[in-house]
């Protein structure tokens, strides 16, 4: 032990120590802290000392009276709000709100401070004793002796609700004693704020908006109503922004949207001259917008829009392609479902957010009606070969590539790509033969489109078709190398040789050539043939043009571009001063519907009228006098005489295409039945026929008693058999 330390003779054991407490003590102590509440809510409490009633709080916890403070407590606080709520109950008019809300701000402050000098019985007591803490007991207090009292309750909530109808009406309220009174009943607990003010506050709103919306549509069109309704909604969001809980938000916006919207939507839009066929057809996008943003809030909203315009652009549609004078020029009749497209799509895409339910409502119903009419197949290709002839002469690049992307939308929608296919190949090999087309680029991106929407096996005849013209220019190079001097001095010649299977099939026509023309077409003959072993050249003259140097009479020389039947009936008058249409027939052999348009062409087309007509008249008769026009004369020095034929195919050519279509389906259909059966290896007879549908979709719609016919052809052949136990079940013969 160090010097510095000392023994400790003496250490504590225990230690016993009564204390006697006054039996008066609890009655004095709470007396105290009675007078300091009184008080408080007497707004006195500046001579307050806080820490001596903290401990007087303190000491009677601590020496078991809190039974004794708590229910003090109790007693006092409701004396106080009981006299706050005759003090409330005697305000007048406006001032009522304002007096209710005062008292509520004076007890809360009054509780605020209670609550600090009675901090150690809410810590220890009040837990052990399982009693409501002292700050919930004060707003339990307020809400039973102020907010239920008999004199108040209703007189609150009726004023509540008088101010929101002022506001709704266009008043100026106080919103801010507003939102003080409403917080006050959401701080007396959600069940408070719910059942006091909200399920009646949403009863009201609903009679309300109800009569309100029955108003508006007596005197308003639809546009209008969207647009007082879409107000309505706006101003329910923001009243619950400045003084409502946010939970409320959807609550009421609920009310409005079924009120105003859900029990309305069929009345809206079918309202006569103003509703939604009404808004499409005059692009009213700002009201189509709104009502899409309205009708989205509720149950089957937007099923209901979408159904009236599948049900109107499908009415329209039906109309415009069945429209006997709409048909009768294939050009405008695309250009009015590309307009139509393009209308639905800037509708869908201003008004109704891009949503894909309404683009899929839009494809399906054009697939409906571009079907509808059996030539949606040839019109689209004869728009593209308008296009590609002369219509895109001088567009841009990107404005090119534009209209294809349209025409292959239009594509999309047949469900006879087949049939477009032959149409498309007949146009492509006029405009490639004629030397027509606008741009290469174009019918090569188009026929990219094509590769990419229907594979490799629709397009590759297409492809071989400008492989022939490049090889055909080769020839030609090889033809002039050889013979060039010999043929200096005569006409000149252009061969272009189509390999049979990529060109559409023609029927090779006679016709009697000038006798010039017809030594170097031989010439020719001689040289390709000498050139390629195994292989025969077959001419179509039909589809040839020839350039002619032309002397009128008033000595005016022209250069006239002329088709190969043209130039063969022109010719034979440098032989006669006059010819009779037998005499021009028997010729030329030159088919009898081919002759009549070329003669219509020569001598019935104002400023191209080489030819007179005896007697004069658009048509062409057989008994008709032809002679040459000396009076010709032309502001051009190269004169084009284009042939009058039918942009359209006639009733006859259209049948023919259409039995050379299903003649090339056969063969598919059979193809689809046997790829399907070898890899089933037995199916049903519904199955097949579904099966073989779905395969074939993207080219042509199959018809089942087609499919029917090649199963049955197949059995011939050995590839099927037929279950002999069940008629209707088929067997892949290996």
């Amino acid at each position: 032990m160090s010097s510095g330390q000392k023994k400790r003779n003496f250490q504590i054991e225990a230690f016993k120590h009564k204390v006697v407490v006054d039996p008066k003590y609890a009655e004095k102590t709470w007396k105290v802290l009675e007078h300091a509440i009184h008080e408080i809510y007497n707004h006195n409490a500046s001579g307050l000392s806080f820490e001596e009633l903290y401990r007087n709080a303190y000491n009677m916890v601590l020496h078991k009276y809190g039974e004794k403070l708590y229910s003090g407590l109790v007693s006092t606080m409701t004396f106080h709000l009981q006299t706050m709520s005759k003090s409330i109950e005697a305000a007048h008019g406006g001032s009522f709100l304002e007096e209710l809300n005062s008292k509520w701000s004076d007890h809360n402050k009054a509780l605020q401070m209670i609550r600090d000098i009675l901090m150690y019985m809410d810590r220890t007591f009040i837990p052990s004793t399982h009693k409501t803490p002292v700050h919930e007991l004060g707003l339990n207090l307020w809400r039973d002796n102020v907010v239920h009292s008999d004199k108040i309750q209703t007189r609150l909530l009726n004023t509540i609700f008088e101010l929101i109808l002022k506001e709704r009406t266009g008043e100026v309220i106080n919103r801010g004693l507003m939102r003080n009174i409403i917080k006050m009943l959401m701080d007396l607990g959600a069940s408070v704020y719910q059942e006091d003010f909200e399920k009646p506050f949403l009863d009201v709103s609903a009679d309300f908006y109800r009569v309100e919306s029955q108003e508006f549509l007596e005197c308003s069109d639809c546009g209008d109503y969207l647009k007082k309704a879409e107000r309505r909604l706006n101003e329910e969001i923001e009243r619950v922004s400045h003084y409502l809980d946010v939970k409320s938000e959807a609550k009421i916006t609920n009310v409005v949207e079924k009120e105003m919207i859900a029990n309305h939507m069929l009345g809206l839009v079918h309202m006569e001259n103003s509703g939604l066929v009404k808004m499409l057809l005059d692009d009213k996008f700002e009201d189509l917008g709104r009502m899409y943003n309205l009708f989205r809030r509720v149950p089957n909203g937007l099923s209901t829009i979408r159904d009236v315009m599948t049900s109107h652009i499908r009415d329209t549609g039906k109309q415009l392609v069945t429209d006997p004078e709409k048909s009768k020029n294939p050009v405008e009749f695309v250009e009015c479902l590309l307009e139509k497209r393009d209308k639905y799509d800037k509708i869908i895409s201003l008004a109704f957010g891009n949503d894909k339910t309404f683009q899929n409502a839009l494809n399906s119903s054009f697939e409906y009606f571009i079907n509808l009419n059996p030539r949606s197949p040839e019109y689209i290709s004869l728009f593209v070969d308008d296009k590609l002839r002369k219509g895109l002469k001088g567009v841009k690049e990107e404005d090119i590539e534009l209209i294809l992307d349209k025409v292959m939308m239009l594509f999309r929608y047949l469900q006879e790509k087949d049939v477009f296919e032959k149409y498309y190949k007949q146009h492509l090999a006029k405009r490639l033969l004629s030397g027509k087309t606008v741009s290469d680029d174009a019918e090569r991106s188009l026929i990219v489109k094509l590769k990419t929407e229907c594979g490799y096996q629709f397009t590759s005849k297409l492809e071989g078709m400008f492989t022939d013209m490049k090889t055909s220019q080769d020839t030609m190079q090889g033809f002039y190398a050889t013979y060039g001097a010999e043929l200096a001095n005569g006409p000149t010649l252009v061969v272009q040789v189509l390999t049979t299977g990529s060109w559409p099939t023609q029927t090779s026509v006679t016709c009697n050539l000038p006798s010039e023309m017809l030594a170097l077409c031989e010439k020719f003959r001689s040289y390709y043939l000498g050139t390629h072993t195994g292989r025969r050249l077959s001419w179509q003259t039909n589809m040839g043009t020839a350039d002619l140097r032309a002397t009128f009479g008033n000595g005016q020389k022209y250069e006239l571009d002329v088709s190969t039947y043209q130039m063969c009936v022109l010719m034979l008058f440098n032989g006669a001063d006059s010819l009779s249409y037998r005499e021009i027939e028997q010729a030329t052999e030159i088919p009898s519907s081919d002759l009549k348009r070329c003669l219509q062409s020569l001598a019935c087309v104002k400023g191209k009228n080489v030819l007179r007509k005896e007697p004069m008249s658009k048509d062409i008769a057989e008994d008709d006098e032809f002679s040459v026009n000396d009076k010709f004369t032309s502001k051009l020095r190269k004169v084009k005489i284009g042939t009058v034929v039918a942009q359209k195919e006639s009733e006859p050519e259209k049948q023919e295409t259409r039995q050379r279509v299903e003649e090339d389906r056969k063969p598919q259909i059979e193809a689809a039945v046997v790829r399907i059966m070898k890899s089933r290896r037995v199916l049903d007879h519904n199955n097949i026929i579904a099966e073989v549908t779905k395969q074939l979709q993207s080219r042509f719609l199959a018809n089942p008693g087609e499919i029917k016919k090649r199963i049955e052809s197949l059995i011939e052949r050995d590839f099927l058999e037929r279950d002999n136990a069940d008629r209707r079940l088929y067997r892949y013969l290996a």
